[in-house]
């Protein structure tokens, strides 16, 4: 057999290939297009009627729902309070996790017990922590003011305290997770350049910043990524410790969508709420995904 012929017998094998491997995947492309983009799809059109349940109106407006989305008060205060509660919660927790990544990292008797302890408060559902911390929080008998000497601090219920009460129930909550992606990326450092290091007569703080750092980038910005794109998210805590008040001074984006859905029974602008909550999430992601893809290049 020619050269000519083996090329095109290998050409036609990798073609039965791709068009088989298409067809294995084809059922899971089938599912994840009937459970995740059909819903977004059906919320897309209804973002471009006027739907209240209640009355039984339905009716097309076209872009109306999102003329006045650029106009409503109320939506931009959720979407401050939505920045600010990721901007903050997700630094503070990276701020933490990696020392606590690095403790982990360490060889010292109990190091296993220790692992597993530190994910305690990851594993427990949000709503079960978050109610706890709601009792703790409570201005009358909670924890919270007992340890600051009889304070009577109404953390839950006061328009400066309640927003950075629930970024402290994030933080508790999800550190942890942030601390085990560090500590992944922290166990792919090679061992032979802190070797050498020591060799070269290193401190422990230049070692961190030389190599430590620059090689745990890549970690980093992919706990930023998990991590952003939850928080953006955010209900279920902040639903069980205020519902969004006081006066919706901690209704994120996706109370408030869910307010006006179900509370309202506005399908219509609630589904465009849920349609600008997606997006700023898609634009949040493809920040991350450059960056990422740039720490990519760069090594």
């Amino acid at each position: 057999m020619t050269s000519e012929g083996r090329g095109a017998r290998a050409r036609g094998s990798l073609e039965r290939e791709r068009r088989q491997a298409y067809w294995l995947v084809a059922p899971a492309v089938l599912v994840l297009a009937a459970v995740a983009l059909y819903p977004i799809l059906a919320a897309v059109w209804l973002s471009l009627h006027r739907f209240i349940l209640v009355f039984g109106e339905r009716r097309f407006v076209g872009l109306g729902n999102y003329a006045y989305l650029l106009g409503d008060a109320r939506f931009w205060a959720a979407l401050g309070n939505t920045a600010y509660f990721t901007g903050v919660a997700v630094g503070v927790e990276l701020l933490l996790a990696v020392p606590l990544a690095l403790l982990l990292q360490r060889a010292f008797p109990g190091r296993g017990l220790l692992r597993a302890a530190v994910l305690v408060p990851w594993a427990i559902p949000t709503v079960v922590s978050a109610r706890l911390w709601a009792w703790m929080f409570n201005p009358d008998y909670g924890l919270i003011n007992r340890l600051l000497l009889g304070s009577d601090i109404n953390w839950l219920g006061a328009p400066g305290y309640a927003l950075h009460a629930a970024i402290l129930v994030d933080v508790w909550k999800t550190t942890p997770f942030v601390a085990l992606l560090v500590l992944a990326g922290l166990q792919g450092i090679p061992e032979d350049l802190y070797k050498a290091a020591r060799v070269d007569g290193a401190s422990s703080w230049r070692t961190f910043r030389s190599i430590t750092l620059p090689l745990l980038k890549p970690a980093l910005l992919l706990a930023l990524l998990f991590r952003s794109l939850d928080a953006f998210r955010v209900f279920d805590a902040i639903y069980v410790l205020t519902e969004g008040g006081p006066a919706n001074t901690t209704e994120t984006l996706s109370i408030y969508a869910y307010k006006t859905l179900m509370r309202s029974g506005d399908f219509g602008y609630g589904s465009t709420l849920s349609v600008a909550t997606f997006l700023c999430v898609v634009v949040l992601a493809a920040v991350w995904l450059r960056l990422l893809g740039r720490q990519e290049e760069a090594r």
